[in-house]
């Protein structure tokens, strides 16, 4: 089999190591470049052992990406560029069931849901409580950070098999919307932690409803969401509640 190399820069974050090791899993040859800012190298090292034998086909550069890309020819034919943007945004201007063409601003409410169960949080705030929506919050599109990498892989896969495929934009989300609050309250099963709750007004621009419009990424990736806010919730808070500074941190 040809070797396929992906370089992925920001590989040592939280949704970077993930995709580097479904990568890998893949059989895929992965070069990691990170300036570890906000990230660990010991995520990379847990990949490799995750991996087994194929951890091996993992190599870290601690670098800043403009200095690899300062030694690229523009329009070199063995490169290929690829851009994917997934949604989970909390403040977004369109409303509704969002295209390939999203003009929102993509953003993450499960971190701080996390920081507070942690404890490095005080309490969450909840922006707008009189949609109309099922509980009067916000309804965003979630998607777990395993499907997520896969989506990208499935990207990877067309992009190295297809011909002059040229500039496309696929979707990757579920599909579906979940209130903050329902998502609040999954976080809380799966985590078995109450969380403090300081409810505000609508902040100007949120969308009162935005999901992923998913059936271009199912049709010509063959790649659709498996996993619903309750694995996401359950995923996350193994994950949080062992590694509650982050990687590498005991205090």
């Amino acid at each position: 089999m040809e070797e396929r190399w992906i370089l992925v820069t920001g590989g040592a974050g939280y949704i970077g190591s993930h995709t580097v090791l479904q990568l890998l899993e893949g059989d895929f040859r992965v070069v990691v470049v990170d300036n570890l800012d906000n990230s660990s190298e010991v995520s990379l090292k847990r990949v490799q052992e995750l991996a087994g034998e194929k951890g091996d086909n993992l190599i870290f550069h601690k670098l800043i990406i403009e200095d690899i890309c300062r030694d690229l020819q523009v329009g070199d034919p063995e490169w290929k560029i690829m851009l994917l943007r997934y949604f989970n945004p909390v403040g977004a201007h369109p409303s509704g069931r969002i295209g390939e063409d999203p003009r929102g601003i993509p953003n993450n409410l499960m971190p701080f849901v996390q920081q507070v169960a942690v404890g490095r949080r005080q309490a969450l705030t909840v922006f707008g409580t009189d949609y109309s929506t099922v509980d009067g919050t916000g309804v965003r599109d979630y998607i777990h950070v395993v499907d997520l990498a896969d989506g990208h892989i499935a990207a990877l896969k067309k992009l190295f098999n297809a011909k002059n495929i040229g500039c496309e934009v696929y979707n990757l989300g579920t599909g579906k919307g979940t209130s903050v609050l329902q998502m609040v309250q999954a976080f809380e099963k799966a985590s078995g932690k109450k969380i403090p709750l300081i409810m505000a007004g609508r902040r100007p621009g949120d969308a009162e409803i935005v999901y992923a419009s998913t059936e271009k990424a199912e049709k010509e990736l063959s790649w659709k969401a498996k996993y619903g806010i309750n694995e996401m919730c359950r995923d996350q808070w193994n994950w949080a509640s062992k590694n509650p500074y982050g990687y590498g941190s005991d205090s």
